[in-house]
């Protein structure tokens, strides 16, 4: 037990350290133009289909918590390893094609300069902002890892069916803490749930046929006639009536008790978190734009050094 903690906060001392080369400048010579060509590729394809902005987010978020933010997510599998793709939590990912339609953009005019897990940070920021989100500056100066495993996505992405002590973990696992869960959670404002990862609330907590009882019994009903007993396709709206715009209706939500997932709902069950979630909620979100792009400034710095490479398609090693 002594040494798997020692073990983590050397983890996240060497993430800290690492993240220290990221500069807002890191482009200035050799691709000036970096943060013009992403966000305007980034916009052809939101302002088409804003429900892309979600994945996206949410596909810097997973690669940040495995290795950290390496770009590890957007490697394929090859014959002989499969890859974080291939994780339960990453195939509901979408949007690869925008991050491969980026890298394009960019290396025809900076090539072989600018990772892609740089793009990924940016295209996650630039695709909140387009659906009227908060913005904040992106450091750069990732590298490209040249190793993706599905069992540490496995091991390592927080679950929707995580109780408040695996969420704490898991963020405390890579630097982050207990606000910052609060916050980044929030990004649930935006995107889509699938009925399999909240099926069990509806039909079997505690595997006796039963609801959660921690859950809006009006809400129940209202997904129980959307998603029935072993559909594992359907899915519903994350954040009813605007999830597809960005803005504070989450906290609202979790506060009635109509967080989709249980990891929603946990949030409720620790003093801070609860606190946070009360706050937002009271006073419309006074805060969590500023608080979301801090948040995501820490995030993003995650384990994100100078080791690696500059991948030349973002879904191969070179």
């Amino acid at each position: 037990m002594a040494i798997s903690i020692i073990f983590k906060l050397f983890l996240v001392a060497l993430m800290v350290a690492n993240s220290q080369s990221l500069t807002l400048d890191y482009y200035k010579k050799t691709c000036p133009s970096i943060e013009y060509i992403v966000k305007e590729t980034t916009a052809h394809y939101i302002l088409r289909a804003p429900s892309l902005s979600a994945p996206l987010l949410r596909m810097h978020f997973h690669d940040c918590f495995v290795r950290g933010c390496d770009g590890s997510v957007l490697l394929n599998s090859t014959k002989n390893n499969k890859a974080e793709k291939e994780s339960i939590p990453n195939q509901t990912l979408r949007g690869w094609h925008v991050i491969d339609a980026v890298k394009t953009a960019v290396e025809s005019k900076c090539p072989g300069v600018v990772s892609c897990a740089d793009i990924l940070a940016l295209v996650a920021r630039d695709a909140v902002l387009l659906i009227k989100g908060p913005f904040w500056d992106v450091p750069l100066g990732r590298k490209d890892g040249r190793v993706s495993i599905k069992t540490e996505a496995d091991n390592g992405l927080p679950s929707p069916f995580a109780n408040i002590s695996s969420l704490k973990s898991n963020f405390g696992n890579v630097g982050l803490n207990s606000k910052d869960l609060a916050v980044l959670s929030g990004g649930h404002t935006i995107g889509i749930g699938h009925c399999f990862a909240f099926n069990n609330r509806l039909y079997n907590f505690t595997g006796k046929g039963d609801t959660d009882p921690s859950l809006d019994p009006n809400y129940i009903t209202h997904l129980k006639a959307k998603c029935k007993p072993g559909d594992n396709t359907t899915f519903v709206e994350m954040d009813p009536g605007s999830f597809k715009s960005f803005d504070n209706d989450y906290y609202t939500l979790v506060s009635k008790r109509r967080g989709l997932f249980q990891s929603d709902a946990a949030l409720l069950d620790d003093a801070q978190t609860k606190s946070y979630v009360k706050l937002q909620s009271a006073t419309h979100g006074s805060t969590f734009f500023k608080d979301f792009a801090e948040s995501m400034i820490k995030m993003g710095n995650i384990g994100a050094g100078s080791s690696g490479e500059i991948r030349k398609h973002c879904a191969f090693v070179n």
